[in-house]
């Protein structure tokens, strides 16, 4: 869904990556968890944090920062786990994302949500959904599905490891 295609007023839950503001529809998250202890699977890409048991069901947890190419995430008292519902090759798909903090679920209105700007090729912006303004700050809009795509996890994945670990993988 594109920001033209936004039509009525959303609920959003927003959440800071560093210093930057980010949101997600409300309708894609399913919780958020204190940040709990995650089990590391060996032989995964370094966004992969790892899984946590989320009453009985195995649910994988990515590092947002790490995926934006900020810095690992740093534990914290205000640290947590955002849980969404995403559709992962047509199919619903349970992931954490970690989160240095949730701010607020907010109210926003299509006209105040302009398209992701385009800078050129070299900077993909492919997986915001927009760019919502709020008491004169901008908030980066995120389209959760792009962000969790096979495509953009596979992707990335090959980024940062030589091809022949890639493949291999």
């Amino acid at each position: 869904m594109s920001v033209n295609e936004i039509t009525e007023t959303r609920q959003y839950l927003t959440f800071k990556l560093g210093n930057e503001v980010f949101a997600t529809d409300v309708a894609k998250v399913r919780e958020v968890l204190d940040l709990t202890a995650i089990t590391q699977i060996p032989r995964t890409p370094e966004f992969m944090a790892g899984v946590i048991n989320l009453r009985g069901s195995v649910v994988p947890v990515v590092d947002l920062r790490l995926c934006f190419e900020m810095t690992k995430t740093a534990s914290t008292r205000n640290t947590c786990i955002v849980v969404v519902e995403v559709m992962l090759d047509d199919e619903p798909t349970v992931i954490g994302a970690l989160a240095d903090s949730v701010e607020e679920v907010i109210d926003l209105e299509p006209d105040q949500i302009q398209p992701a700007p385009r800078i050129g090729t070299q900077i993909r912006v492919d997986f915001i959904k927009g760019m919502g303004k709020r008491d004169n700050n901008f908030i980066m809009i995120l389209d959760i599905d792009r962000v969790f795509s096979v495509d953009e996890l596979t992707a990335f994945h090959t980024q940062e490891k030589p091809l022949t670990e890639a493949v291999a993988a």
